[in-house]
């Protein structure tokens, strides 16, 4: 443990009770005392904070980048209104998934936070191929904080963050409580809520101020992961890996319809002819939804079978929903099973029958406006 990286709360987790396990080389908390359930529960009812300085920020001090970047990212950045961000893919070559990232528009600049489990293979690829047109900078001396919940708004309001302007995956300069931070609205749980990135220095103040709000309790990496699988998101080295295609994920709609064939921009982006090609043609496999019958968890790497016995596919990850109060998995098929009401997992020598459902599991509460 003492060989992890760690976030500048790490002491701060441990004087509130976090139990800390390595996860992306660092030393993270997974729960608090009230445990995953109570946690993931308080997320949906309230509002929860989360620890994710882990996650790498870049900035590209460059704010005419927009055609530099669109020769890596399938995302219409030429088009992406200031203080915007957009959720995109950094492709390999032959199109395989390398990371997926959010991408910010801000006035002067670009901001990208990258996975923590991905972000010195990020930096190294970028660098790379931006040598000698833009300049990366890792904002090493950034935190970054979470509030997630339909209290999320309310709570940065009560702290008097100005941010009821804000749609969801739109971004601002704000003031909290007197410290000043870039806040947009996103997340990673399905629910309402806000990303905050402040000074390393001011961090612990932050939060010590946030999480003495009414509304707000802590959560750590296991909430997060449930939250994450009932909305339907991808995790990288899950549903996504170098050996994954974005059509393989079903992640089309991540590839920007002006860059689609056809279209104004078509291609230009790391991995575009395969990933177009593939895009019309279609794919093999194809990531689907299922909720198991009885309470055992079937976790990933579990292999799916059809009624005749047939290997089908495989979990990629899988958990039991505290808000369904049932077991259920995110699983890559293949793509001729995906009209099959049910397939069959073998956990523990026993056979356990999973229906197919529509993803997500439980319902987005994006604040669109």
């Amino acid at each position: 443990m003492s060989e992890l990286k760690h976030t500048a709360l790490l002491d701060w987790h441990k004087t509130h009770g976090a139990k800390i396990v390595p996860f992306a080389g660092y030393a993270m908390p997974v729960q608090y005392p009230n445990g995953v359930m109570k946690e993931h529960a308080h997320t949906r009812k309230k509002a929860s904070l989360f620890d994710v300085s882990h996650m790498g920020q870049v900035v590209i001090k460059d704010a005419n980048a927009a055609q530099v970047l669109e020769t890596i990212f399938p995302a219409d950045l030429i088009d992406l209104p200031e203080n915007h961000q957009v959720y995109s893919l950094l492709l390999t070559e032959q199109g395989g998934v390398l990371d997926d990232l959010m991408i910010c528009r801000r006035a002067d600049d670009w901001l990208l936070v990258l996975n923590a489990s991905r972000k010195e293979v990020d930096l190294d690829y970028l660098e790379r191929r931006l040598e000698g047109h833009l300049s990366l900078t890792p904002l090493d001396d950034q935190s970054l904080l979470a509030v997630q919940g339909p209290e999320a708004i309310n709570v940065l309001e009560r702290a008097g963050a100005k941010c009821s302007h804000l749609h969801f995956m739109q971004g601002d300069w704000l003031s909290i409580d007197g410290i000043d931070c870039w806040v947009t609205r996103s997340g990673y749980t399905g629910e309402d809520g806000f990303e905050i990135s402040v000074s390393n220095s001011q961090v612990e103040a932050l939060a010590e101020m946030l999480l003495a709000d009414d509304a707000v309790e802590l959560a750590g990496l296991g909430a997060r992961d449930t939250l994450r699988l009932e909305a339907g998101l991808c995790l990288y080295g899950h549903e996504l890996t170098e050996k994954t295609s974005p059509t393989d994920a079903s992640l089309n709609w991540a590839i920007a319809k002006v860059r689609r064939k056809g279209e104004a921009r078509e291609g230009g982006f790391l991995g575009a002819p395969f990933v177009l090609d593939q895009m019309q043609s279609g794919t093999d496999v194809v990531r689907l939804g299922f909720v198991a019958e009885g309470r055992a968890p079937v976790r990933a790497e579990t292999v799916l079978y059809d009624h005749d016995g047939h290997e089908v596919g495989k979990v990629t990850s899988g958990t039991f929903s505290p808000t369904l109060q049932k077991p259920i998995v995110m699983a890559q098929v293949h793509k001729q099973c995906s009209d099959m009401d049910s397939l069959i997992a073998i956990v523990r020598n026993k056979k356990i029958v999973m229906n197919k459902v529509k993803l997500p599991f439980v319902p987005a509460n994006y604040y669109r406006g």
